[in-house]
């Protein structure tokens, strides 16, 4: 379960984002996760309850918002949102596609007191 290992680095880049600053607890993280990233978000919400113990966070709600998949299709020319990476161009029908975004998964912001 790779989830776990991704929660890991959001506890450390918590704690970075924190360090120095008067920050008692952290209530809310918000997540930012693109379609392609491939992170099962129940068993990252699972694995966040857990790293998140014994930290400023723990208890803090995951919010997360989900991002498309886009991919540049060379057989059209044009930008198409996607279902899956994979997925034919959803127009022509066209195979050669090249993703351009939905692999992101990063900290869009935290809620602090």
């Amino acid at each position: 379960m790779h989830e776990m290992s991704i929660c890991e680095g959001i506890r450390g880049t918590i704690e970075a984002a924190i360090a120095g600053e008067q920050v008692s607890a952290v209530k809310a993280v918000r997540l930012e996760i693109g379609r392609f990233a491939s992170v099962e978000k129940s068993a990252l919400e699972f694995a966040f309850d857990i790293v998140m113990r014994g930290t400023p966070a723990e208890g803090a709600r995951l919010e997360i918002v989900d991002l498309p998949g886009r991919a540049m299709c060379y057989d059209c020319g044009t930008p198409k949102d996607l279902e899956a990476r994979l997925a034919p161009c959803p127009d022509c029908g066209g195979t050669r596609l090249m993703p351009i975004s939905g692999d992101e998964l990063r900290i869009r912001d935290l809620e602090v007191i």
